[in-house]
């Protein structure tokens, strides 16, 4: 995994994270976890790794930086993975349903410059939504 750069001032720690500017449709692996991944070009399938015992705990996080309403972002876990959480929102919550290779999206007419998730696989098949802002949605 990538470290991260953390520095101490005034009695709190500032973490730095490598930033990605993801400009096409990829596979992220195990050695990828830890980054930012920033996405302003529509309609991009980004694919996450498979979840395996010696990576549990890795996190990855991933930012809508295209214009408002005009930005796709679909993340796709491995075929035997799948993706569970929430997004609280104020019209209606963001709910990932866990079911087995289903994809995670920033729908495009409601998505926002900013939007982002993170996710952390803490089980054996299991990535969980560990934050976020804007609407997600589990492909059906």
């Amino acid at each position: 995994m990538p470290t991260t750069t953390s520095y101490t001032s005034n009695d709190y720690v500032q973490v730095r994270k490598p930033q990605v500017t993801v400009t096409a449709t990829q596979t992220l692996t195990e050695a990828d976890a830890g980054k930012d991944y920033n996405v302003a070009t529509d309609a991009l399938v980004i694919t996450l790794p498979a979840i395996e015992a010696d990576n549990i705990g890795m996190e990855f996080t991933f930012r809508n930086t295209g214009a408002d309403g005009a930005n796709i972002i679909t993340l796709s876990p491995n075929s035997a993975d799948g993706i569970n959480g929430s997004i609280p929102n104020a019209a209606a919550d963001s709910v990932a349903s866990g079911v087995v290779n289903k994809d995670l999206v920033n729908t495009k007419a409601t998505a926002n410059k900013g939007d982002y998730v993170t996710l952390r696989a803490v089980a054996l098949t299991a990535w969980y939504i560990v934050d976020g802002v804007g609407i997600w949605a589990s492909e059906a």
